[in-house]
């Protein structure tokens, strides 16, 4: 546990309002805690760093329900590690996000008649500023309302100018160290976006197109291939069969009629080809699929590229100028006309690529552009791991980590845009190729130009963990809080982002990796684990939750469904329990005030505690240890759960039951039971503090007079059990719980008061009888009682007299007829699974669900006959 040094004097508690208004509270705190500070971080600090970096944002979003997921992860680690003497850094900030941004944008000056080409690219690229002063950025002030415990006075984006000079510093080196080149390769195109775009912004769905099969060549030397874009075909240079497919051995080497053209093609040997797919042979079209791109490469094929950028056909001919849909079709009629369609298959379902941004069919297509040769990069971002310097968390995501890095291939970083950071390489008049470091002159002269592209967003993003703090300078900042702790963010981006950050940091820093650990966490998904999406139907908006019912309760509910790795489903529901459970937080917090719970001086000596006191004092330390614990493996979860459990069932539930009757009593043991009940609650709401900050401050802050939680002390486990008094509370729980249950059963009233009997001598039950008899309802025994129903439970005896409290005749008829129906329903279902003709023909779900029937009526049938036993004789 703690000791209770809070940062001002103990003062009176000042009174909670009856109900808690999240509204009328969140705002305030948050801005106070900025005002004072609490965020920010010292490199100058002699306390241990913990960092941890926002994965930025980009400009154009808001906040939704991953950002909430994940920002809620973070800042529980950084308010832990803060409260446990650690300088603290989460690093915010946002992307440039170059499509998505430049997208935006040019929606916007399409409203006014206008595209970029209009404006020129030097103004078109102050638009996009001015909009991003204006307009970008919006999720700052929601991350904000979720209590984002972030840097503000240090965030950073990834164009501003210190971010710049570092692009532009690590292209020069790596342009040096021949690890940046430029080259012709199959790309992924967007003919809308009219750029390159990488493979993380490519989405796959399954789309309805159809399946050609179509003949090549005449007479014997025919042979049959099959595509979903015949378009292409107008672009092939061959076709290739397995080295081992005795059905074209004799065509190897031939060449054959390409249709519809006026060139023949060479049919080629390659092992790449399926002899066991379809009919064996393939086109090979190497300016417009990766896959027969490196085909042509291993066979000298020419690459004849037969779309330009608006996938329009270029290929003379009838086809010229048409759109690539429009020439499919057209392509199909005239080989259909020249009676070389084998087979149609429409519709035929097949996964195609789309640009995330604008949902436009994406078009492999060979291009010019820049690359990263990733080799040795991705050999040391595997090493680092392989080695131990940096573990990933859950460790089976270890496999999905190496089966990208060790097969990585090169990495296309130029994209056909105006908005980002634009390749630093001129060209000369004469052939001249310069690239230009940030402290370089440009050249200058006639004939002098600049690249024209600018670079993938996730080059820059790729920088994150140390451009951020100031490098390619050597500052304090880069000193103290380089690496980074851990790095938290989803395992979808594990390919993109964070091995780009893993390639460069080591690149950068001198072979330390950018973090010690990765921590991995799924994606939200809906209550029934159904992916989110506006098509579905199914997307939150996170603030609306927010709204209704606070901050605090949509961050317990994600925190409580983090599972390493695993995917997070999260209803309304859940949303609202987690409410209530902030609630529960807060009357029992004005109970205890209002009883007198105090944090002042030291706890009493455990010779003065009650076992009620040495009981809950010993599970607090227990969870103390156990929620340490869990934070360090990351299992939100798991630390939440314990801690809902804890509060709720053990101290809410349990402790401040029991502790009534001390209380009513008054004196010196209610004056102890009050320091414990502060002592507990003190320490609670610090373990609930780092995920639902805004209730925890307004409580802590009221109960101990401390100047904010945010910087108070974390709790440490003290080692104090006492199994003792653990047992015997059980024991009193057993008692009350089985005695409750019997009520239940009988159809009494919670409050209705019975006649009872409690034979405690000889057991440790025995100093709690007022709390039984309390909690219970149980009055005393009379001069006429006459015990009905005798319940042993924990050594003990409670005899109760129901004589006078319910109609015995009635209930027995009642428990009859519902024994009688659940002995019917028993064999109905022993019937249909004792004839084999029923079980032969029916389906097995119908099968398990009469099992599960007859499962439930044997239940039924103890508990009613539980009952009868229990109930007295008429």
């Amino acid at each position: 546990m703690t000791e209770n040094a809070h940062q001002q004097p103990s003062a009176p508690p000042t009174e909670l309002p009856t109900q808690y208004a999240p509204a009328d509270v969140e705002g305030p705190l948050y801005e106070r805690w900025v005002e004072r500070g609490y965020f920010e971080a010292d490199a100058k600090s002699e306390k241990p760093p913990y960092t941890i970096v926002i994965p930025p944002p980009n400009v154009t979003g808001s906040l939704h329900l991953g950002h909430a997921f994940e920002h809620t992860l973070i800042d529980a680690l950084t308010r832990r590690k803060r409260m446990q003497g650690f300088e603290t850094l989460w690093q915010p900030g946002m992307d440039h996000a170059g499509i998505a941004t430049q997208n935006v944008v040019e929606r916007e000056l399409g409203k006014e008649g206008k595209s970029r080409h209009d404006l020129g690219r030097e103004a078109f690229v102050e638009r996009v500023w001015q909009w991003k002063g204006e307009s970008g950025g919006q999720i700052s002030g929601q991350m904000r309302r979720l209590g984002d415990g972030v840097a503000w006075s240090r965030e950073r984006f990834t164009m501003d100018e210190g971010l710049s000079q570092a692009v532009q510093t690590i292209f020069k080196r790596l342009y040096d160290d021949e690890l940046i080149y430029r080259a012709e390769r199959i790309i992924n195109w967007c003919p809308r976006c009219l750029t390159a775009i990488s493979d993380i912004e490519v989405e796959y769905q399954d789309d309805d197109g159809e399946l050609v099969s179509m003949k090549y060549g005449e007479g014997d030397d025919t042979i049959v291939v099959a595509t979903t874009r015949a378009e292409t075909m107008l672009g092939d240079t061959a076709v290739a069969v397995h080295p081992e497919d005795e059905r074209y051995k004799h065509l190897v080497g031939k060449e054959i009629r390409l249709p519809l053209t006026d060139r023949s093609i060479p049919v080629v040997a390659d092992t790449h080809v399926d002899p066991e797919f379809g009919t064996g042979a393939v086109k090979v079209t190497p300016a417009h699929d990766p896959n027969d791109f490196e085909i042509g490469q291993r066979h000298n094929l020419p690459s004849l590229t037969v779309m330009d950028e608006h996938a329009v056909i270029t290929a003379h001919g009838p086809f010229q100028g048409l759109d690539r849909l429009e020439a499919r079709s057209a392509i199909v009629a005239a080989l259909r006309a020249e009676g070389r369609i084998v087979a149609e298959k429409r519709p035929y379902s097949h996964s195609v690529g789309h640009c995330s941004r604008c949902k436009t069919t994406i078009e492999p297509r060979l291009s010019m552009q820049w690359w990263v040769k990733v080799g040795p990069l991705a050999k040391a971002a595997g090493d680092a791991v392989r080695d131990g310097r940096v573990k990933i968390h859950p460790q089976e995501m270890e496999k999905r980590y190496f089966d990208w890095v060790d097969n990585l291939h090169d990495w296309c970083i130029s994209r056909q845009l105006w908005w980002g950071h634009r390749i630093p390489v001129w060209y000369g008049p004469d052939g001249e190729v310069v690239c230009v470091g940030p402290d370089d002159e440009a050249p200058t002269g006639e004939g002098w130009r600049q690249d024209t592209d600018v670079l993938d967003t996730w080059f820059s993003s790729g920088l994150w963990p140390f451009s951020t703090l100031g490098w390619p300078e050597q500052t304090e900042s880069l000193a103290k809080f380089y690496p980074n702790s851990v790095l938290v963010t989803g395992y979808d981006i594990l390919f993109f982002w964070v091995a780009r950050m893993m390639m460069f940091g080591l690149y950068a820093m001198d072979g330390t990796p950018p973090f010690h650990t990765i921590a991995l966490h799924g994606m939200v998904r809906d209550q029934f684990g159904k992916k989110m999406s506006k098509s579905f139907g199914n997307a939150v908006n996170p603030l609306d939750w927010m709204d209704k019912y606070g901050s605090d309760a949509l961050r317990f509910t994600l925190a409580r469904g983090a599972n390493p790795g695993v995917d997070v489903p999260i209803g309304e529901d859940w949303v609202q329990g987690s409410r209530n459970f902030a609630n529960k937080i807060w009357n029992a917090t004005r109970f205890a005030l209002m009883n007198g719970a105090t944090v002042d001086g030291p706890l009493p000596d455990a010779s003065k505690l009650s076992a009620t006191d040495r009981w809950i004092l010993s599970r607090l330390n227990s969870v103390v240890a156990e929620v340490d614990a869990l934070y360090e493996d990351y299992q939100f979860a798991k630390l939440s759960d314990a801690l809902f459990h804890f509060a709720w069932d053990e101290v809410f539930d349990w402790y401040v039951e029991l502790s009534k009757t001390t209380f009513m009593a008054g004196g010196e043991p209610a004056k102890v039971s009050g320091r414990v009940l502060g002592e507990v609650l003190d320490v609670t709401l610090k373990l609930l503090h780092p995920i639902v900050p805004f209730v925890t401050e307004t409580l802590w802050t009221t109960l101990t007079g401390g100047e904010s939680v945010v910087i108070a002390q974390w709790p440490t486990d003290s080692g104090f059990r006492d199994a003792a008094a653990e047992k015997e509370i059980e024991s009193l729980q057993s008692v009350i719980t089985e005695v409750r249950r019997f009520r239940a059963d009988q159809g009494l009233q919670p409050g209705q008061r019975v006649p009872a009997r409690l034979t405690l001598d000889g057991t440790a039950l025995a100093p709690h009888e007022a709390a039984i008899r309390q909690l219970l309802r149980l009055q005393p025994e009379g001069e006429e009682f006459s015990a009905t129903a005798t319940l042993p439970v924990a050594g003990a005896t409670v005899a109760l007299d129901l004589s006078g409290t319910i109609d015995v005749a009635a209930e027995r008829k009642r428990l009859a007829k519902d024994l009688a129906a659940a002995e019917k329903e028993k064999a109905q279902a022993v019937a249909k699974l004792g004839n084999e003709a029923f079980l032969a023909k029916a389906p097995d779900n119908v099968v398990d669900k009469i099992r599960g029937r007859l499962t439930k009526a044997d239940e039924d049938i103890a508990r009613i006959q539980s009952q009868l036993e229990r109930l007295p004789q008429a």
